[in-house]
């Protein structure tokens, strides 16, 4: 067995003891996959903020954190005779020669715009998405917020599609929705709270959307409003 093999194999296998009954950690033997979601999605964003850092050796240390966080899920869906690790290493690799008939077949593309065409639509096709609605709703589900509506501005090529003058109507619909909250945030009546919030998330895709068209990253920039404000605050 090659190293790379070898190091996987002693991970499986302490996975494997740490969900033991036998001897095993009583905290790995609690979890579920459902208690494991916060820490799928803290390590994902830690892997990021690595990359960022452009720090190898933190690189490579959060990416075992996320690893660890794949290997643990398999484990518990093995414990409960639902899949294995081994499945979802087949199909991944299945699912990426699906995905890349360019490389895998004698299929020819003359651009890198027609291989991720070919990606999109031989997702659609394997996730049943018949039509853009589904494929929108899809990253309202899986996508934190700003991720999802960046992703929605994107696809249906809004940002794309407005020139300066166009932006008008999204600066109108923001400054309205913010006369909106700022005359009724102190009120408490439940049901025009729920419309307030509407509001807000209207005022949140309209920036996104203003940003998309002047090609800025909403999810930096909010990052580097974080980092200012705790600055600013210690």
């Amino acid at each position: 067995m090659n190293a790379k093999l070898s190091a996987l194999q002693e991970l499986l296998e302490v996975v494997a003891k740490l969900r033991s009954p036998d001897g095993g950690c009583p905290w790995d033997l609690a979890q579920t996959p459902e208690t494991l979601i916060p820490y799928i999605i803290e390590e994902a964003y830690e892997v990021v903020d690595a990359i960022r850092s452009q720090d190898t050796d933190t690189i490579a240390e959060e990416l075992g954190d996320l690893l660890l966080q794949v290997v643990l899920q398999a484990q518990i869906a093995s414990d409960n005779n639902q899949f294995t690790i081994t499945e979802v290493a087949q199909g991944i690799s299945q699912k990426l020669i699906r995905r890349h008939p360019h490389v895998f077949t004698d299929l020819q593309v003359e651009s890198l715009t027609e291989i991720h065409q070919n990606w999109e639509q031989i997702k659609a096709a394997e996730k049943g998405e018949y039509n853009l609605n589904d494929k929108l709703h899809r990253y309202t589900r899986t996508l934190p917020p700003i991720m999802a509506t960046t992703k929605i501005i994107d696809k249906t090529q809004i940002a794309s599609s407005y020139t300066a003058k166009d932006i008008e109507p999204i600066w109108q619909h923001f400054q309205q929705s913010l006369e909106h909250l700022d005359l009724n945030v102190g009120n408490n009546d439940p049901n025009q709270r729920s419309q307030l919030e509407l509001e807000l998330g209207d005022l949140l895709f309209d920036l996104i959307a203003l940003a998309r068209n002047h090609k800025l990253d909403a999810f930096a920039a909010l990052q580097t409003a974080n980092h200012r404000f705790i600055d600013q605050i210690y």
